[in-house]
């Protein structure tokens, strides 16, 4: 199997050496040692480092990563359908999230309900802060039930 070294896998992914040390510190990828004890990543590395990046973007937490990444089997290479798995436990999150990035692109103009009242919509679309019974944080792009 094609190993790669860790410049060679960061310069591929565009994660830095020392985030490629913390995930495998962190058990989220993994690496065999040469005799001179220079790590060596096999190149399906590249899928799972990958996975962890566009995850992180996307608001994922390192908890929630680790947590997906040990539902893939260790002793063997991913499948498609092993991927196929994680993405379809991940589709409802993953929906939730474009909803909340879907409101935020559409309402931030206006009031999001975050209790500031500084734009002449917000009086009208939050009076006296009602959305703030809803809980904390913009009400209405993370509530949109409680408008």
């Amino acid at each position: 199997m094609e190993t790669l070294t860790i410049g060679e896998l960061s310069a591929r992914s565009g994660v830095a050496p020392s985030a490629l040390r913390f995930y495998e510190r962190e058990g989220l990828i993994h690496a065999s040692r040469t005799s001179g004890n220079q790590r060596r990543y096999d190149r399906a590395e590249l899928r799972r480092v990958s996975f962890i990046k566009i995850s992180q973007q996307v608001g994922v937490s390192l908890d929630e990563i680790r947590e997906a990444l040990a539902s893939l089997p260790e002793n063997r290479t991913p499948t498609k359908a092993d991927w196929s798995r994680l993405s379809a436990s991940w589709r409802y999150r993953l929906q939730e999230r474009i909803a909340v990035l879907e409101r935020l692109r559409d309402e931030l103009s206006g009031c999001i309900g975050c209790g500031c009242l500084s734009l002449q919509r917000c009086k009208l679309a939050n009076p006296g802060d009602r959305l703030a019974a809803g809980g904390t944080g913009p009400q209405r792009i993370l509530n949109p039930a409680a408008d």
